[in-house]
């Protein structure tokens, strides 16, 4: 399944109309100076991205194969919209795991395939100051509805839709900090050859209830 739009369309700045562009971040802790340190903040960070695990599940899940190497590997992501669920697949198309002008960061970037509610790219970042020992999470995007035929989900997506975008950064921050300052990470166990996660999650009887959309968009 390909992705849903022509990076040659991409934002050509912050202010550009055509998409929204987002950057935020999290400040998760402080390291002594210098490299990663064992079980530290960014290590434990980076643990939780690895693994898709910062997500609020009441918003958003993702399914993936572990053994798939992480470049090019395929997810679906499930949307959760009150009683909606839209399953949605996107691409990890590059990662990063470097040391430039004093930062080590490690991260991946995913984009949207065809039959997303959204079209475009979305990053993930780990970074320490390896002067200050600062360890941040970063998100980096940029994102426009892509075409949606059915017109109740294409207003749903117009009311809803940012405003839950938005909603999911700031929850995603929260978490990170609420999960590295718990202490150790331990990878999710698959089932099947595959994870879905976050893993700490709560059903509710309502959800064997909820209309599942899958490839909602065009």
């Amino acid at each position: 399944m390909p992705v849903n739009y022509d990076e040659a369309d991409a934002p050509d700045g912050p202010a550009d109309p055509r998409w929204h562009v987002d950057s935020g971040y999290a400040v998760l802790g402080v390291e002594p100076p210098g490299d990663p340190v064992p079980d530290g903040p960014w290590e434990r960070a980076c643990a939780l991205v690895r693994a898709y695990e910062f997500t609020d599940h009441r918003l958003l899940r993702g399914a993936y194969r572990p053994a798939d190497p992480l470049l090019g590997r395929d997810m679906i992501l499930e949307g959760r919209v009150f009683a909606m669920r839209f399953y949605m697949g996107v691409r990890v198309t590059a990662t990063k795991d470097e040391t430039v002008d004093g930062l080590r960061v490690w991260g991946w970037t995913y984009q949207t395939l065809q039959g997303h509610l959204e079209q475009g790219k979305l990053t993930y970042e780990v970074t320490k100051d390896l002067e200050t020992g600062q360890v941040v999470f970063w998100i980096h995007a940029y994102s426009r509805r892509s075409g949606i035929p059915n017109p109740v989900y294409r207003m749903g997506f117009h009311v809803f839709g940012r405003a839950t975008q938005v909603d999911f950064y700031r929850r995603v921050g929260r978490k990170m900090r609420e999960l590295v300052d718990a202490g150790t990470v331990k990878d999710p166990e698959p089932r099947d050859g595959l994870v879905i996660a976050p893993v700490d999650r709560d059903e509710r009887w309502w959800d064997a209830l909820a209309l599942e959309v899958p490839h909602p968009g065009v």
